[in-house]
């Protein structure tokens, strides 16, 4: 391997990196560190301040990541709108959605009152909506949110996450949900588990798709 392939390489990866804005501090964060710890070896007061300032200026970082992984997991349910985390909640009757021939479950959903067709998958981790329907429905990336890494034809793509004020189907509507804006689903839009965990359950009978709210939340 010569040093152009070894630089090439080098730089495709750096451009790989998620150029999000909690990387960029915690970069920052880190450089700050390694400045005050040099500085206090030369017993400089100022070293040791900066020091202990990046350290913490780390914590929060790392506490904002954990709040928003956290997220995904809807038996913790944290919501800190300070850090632009709305509560998420999912509540309703009871919906029925009939097999599509092409052998997939499909709604026609509302998102920030934004009509769109949505798959309900069981496999998809988090809800997503194309740029298109992002762009109508008036959803903004959320600053300093965790970017997505999802495959498309065209490779591995960073997708932001926004929260969608409502998505609503059926007799169901969900507030406060995280949603990926994803490039490369063309008219696709995904109904995903952090929707479909906060439901009670889902069954199929007959081909038809079931979905039921907790007792408590439906209306």
């Amino acid at each position: 391997m010569d040093l152009q392939t070894a630089f090439d390489g080098l730089a495709s990866t750096i451009r790989a990196i998620p150029r999000t804005e909690l990387m960029m501090a915690a970069i920052a964060a880190m450089l700050a560190g390694w400045l005050g710890s040099a500085l206090a070896r030369r017993r400089i007061a100022f070293g040791r301040a900066l020091n202990v300032a990046s350290s913490l200026a780390l914590g929060a970082i790392l506490v904002t990541v954990v709040l928003q992984l956290s997220r995904f997991d809807p038996r913790l349910d944290i919501a800190v709108p300070q850090l632009g985390l709305p509560e998420q909640s999912v509540a309703g009757g009871e919906t029925r959605v009939p097999l599509a021939p092409d052998g997939h479950y499909w709604v026609r959903a509302r998102i920030n009152g934004t009509a769109a067709n949505f798959l309900v998958d069981t496999g998809a981790t988090i809800s997503a909506v194309s740029p298109a329907v992002a762009e109508q429905a008036g959803l903004v990336p959320r600053r300093g949110g965790i970017p997505v890494q999802i495959k498309t034809a065209n490779g591995t793509v960073s997708a932001p996450i926004a929260s969608a004020r409502r998505i609503a189907f059926g007799n169901i509507a969900a507030e406060g949900i995280d949603v990926v804006i994803a490039p490369g689903l063309g008219e696709t839009n995904i109904i995903g588990m952090n929707i479909l965990s906060r439901l009670e359950g889902w069954r199929v009978e007959k081909g038809t798709l079931v979905l039921t709210p907790e007792p408590s939340k439906q209306s």
